[in-house]
């Protein structure tokens, strides 16, 4: 979901062969899953102990690998999260929260980083070491392999780091790195025990282990008794796949799944409040917006982008492009993350400013295309809609639909305007990944040294008060002359049936409670 390059996108999504879907639908209709213990009868508000969940989610195909660092798709993430641990992960203001990793200490420099293990063993009993870590990250940062994690682990020298003891890594960086702990929950970033070669029957340290394996099909694992968090209240979750969302809508009304990943907004106004499904939204799960190539005509004059951050009526596009499933953006990226810089005044429509900015940059008559795809959820509505907004301000916008499959390659570096959307990361990923004159996914091109300086200076900062000071200067200098239009920040949508307790509605999609299913239960 992070565009462009993330497998998590819609482009991601491959299509269930048939013999899958018709194995979700009618497969397991004999049996519910809702058996529970019958000396724990369970209420609402209390786990109750037994039970297999069965959760649909859209699907890889036939080529699907439960080789954790080789995942891409929300279900290749969440099969991740219930076989294996990584050393932290994001919390619902996307700031890292330990997890295996119990503790963690820089030093002065900031460029040498100790992490303490919390003892927690691996499903065949073996404990969780140092050696596992080192062994794990060095094979993402393999040169030969293509794991996503690999980009993170970027500034860890793994030649000079160390295991101190069983329960001790010493991390040396290439620079001095703040947010170090960014990197410890990165995505994909789990931890195998060393050696490891095959994923055929997984082992890892997570909250269920391993039942059996059909790629394109499901997953079946059982509640690891032995888990450091404390066992999980279900016996079994049963992962199945659909593409289609009609697919999984259909399979969670019959009463074949009791969780479905990922709806519409239209498909969940049609079920809410009915009470046959409960339908959950999980705030800021992905920024919805622009980007403007600030490196060419016409937004390399900063006057004609901040002309084009006082056309857009936000409301109006959030209620139309995604039917009112999210809250309006300030064209900032992390809304309600950890540094966002919420004391600056949220920017509202302004049409007689920004045909005096158009007039200041020649530019009274301006034409320009949108590039954009049926590639995420409200791209094509949200383009009609900016284009009818922009003529109010004397701007011309010819919408140019492309390729979905090729979309995000295609507009990295090709074309002016273009639509655009990001799942959730922290902040100083955004920024390092997307602004700096050196990133690799710099869609809106913006490249000032001085900008990439007071990055820098951020993470040679130890104390965090003074760091986030440096953030809000970047941000500052985003809302006011930056590339990205962020319009809007939508909900991603899952549906349970009324019997699942325990899933979180207040995180965001790829974080810590996100598909958190050794938390959940039936009652």
């Amino acid at each position: 979901m992070n565009s462009p390059r993330s497998g998590l996108a819609r482009r991601g999504f491959l299509l269930a062969t048939a013999t899958a879907t018709a194995a979700l639908v009618g497969g397991c209709a004999g049996d519910t899953g809702q058996t529970a213990d019958a000396e724990n009868p369970g209420e609402a508000g209390t786990p109750r102990r037994g039970g297999t969940l069965r959760a649909v989610f859209a699907g890889g195909g036939a080529g699907e690998t439960l080789d954790p660092h080789a995942a891409n798709l929300f279900v290749d993430a969440a099969r991740a999260k219930a076989l294996y641990d990584k050393l932290a992960d994001f919390g619902s203001d996307l700031a890292p929260v330990p997890r295996l990793a119990e503790r963690w200490e820089p030093n002065a420099a900031l460029d040498t980083w100790t992490i303490t293990l919390r003892k927690a063993s691996f499903h065949d009993g073996r404990p969780v070491t140092a050696q596992d870590v080192l062994y794990s990250y060095r094979r993402i940062a393999d040169p030969e392999g293509t794991f996503r994690a690999k980009a993170s682990l970027e500034p860890i020298d793994l030649h000079a780091s160390r295991a101190v003891d069983a329960a001790t890594v010493e991390f040396r960086l290439k620079r001095p790195y703040a947010e170090f702990p960014n990197v410890l929950a990165a995505f994909g970033a789990h931890i195998v025990p060393e050696g490891t070669t095959s994923f055929d029957r997984p082992v890892g340290s997570g909250p269920f282990t391993f039942g059996s394996f059909t790629p394109g099909t499901s997953l079946l694992v059982k509640r690891n008794d032995a888990y450091w968090e404390g066992a999980p209240p279900l016996d079994r979750v049963e992962f199945l796949v659909a593409s289609e969302e009609s697919a999984r809508v259909t399979a969670l009304l019959g009463g074949q799944v009791q969780y479905a990943h990922e709806l519409s907004p239209a498909t969940a106004r049609t079920h809410e409040g009915k009470g046959r499904i409960e339908v959950i939204r999980l705030p800021g799960s992905s920024m919805q917006g622009f980007v403007m190539k600030t490196d060419r005509p016409p937004f390399d004059d900063k006057r004609v982008r901040q002309a084009f951050f006082l056309i857009a009526d936000r409301r109006e596009l959030v209620d139309g492009a995604l039917s009112g499933a999210g809250e309006i953006g300030n064209d900032l990226f992390g809304k309600g993350y950890r540094y966002y810089a919420s004391g600056l005044p949220q920017r509202t429509r302004d049409l007689d400013r920004a045909r005096a900015l158009l007039k200041e940059a020649g530019a009274e008559h301006l034409r320009v295309t949108l590039d954009t795809a049926p590639a995420a959820t409200g791209f094509i509505e949200a383009a009609g809609i900016f284009k009818e907004q922009a003529a109010k301000a004397g701007v011309t916008v010819e919408v140019k639909v492309g390729n979905k499959d090729t979309y995000w390659k295609d507009i990295l570096d090709n074309g002016t305007f273009a639509s655009y959307r990001s799942g959730s990361m922290p902040i100083e990923s955004h920024v390092s990944q997307r602004l700096l004159s050196g990133s690799t996914t710099n869609a809106t091109k913006w490249r000032h040294k001085d900008f990439d300086d007071l990055y820098q200076q951020a993470q040679s900062t130890r104390d965090e008060q003074e760091r986030a000071a440096l953030y809000e200067r970047m941000q500052r200098r985003l809302h006011d002359e930056g590339g990205f239009l962020i319009w809007g920040f939508s909900d991603w949508i899952v549906a349970t049936a009324p019997t699942v307790h325990g899933v979180s509605a207040q995180a965001p999609a790829n974080t810590l409670d996100w598909a958190r299913f050794d938390r959940v239960w039936l009652a």
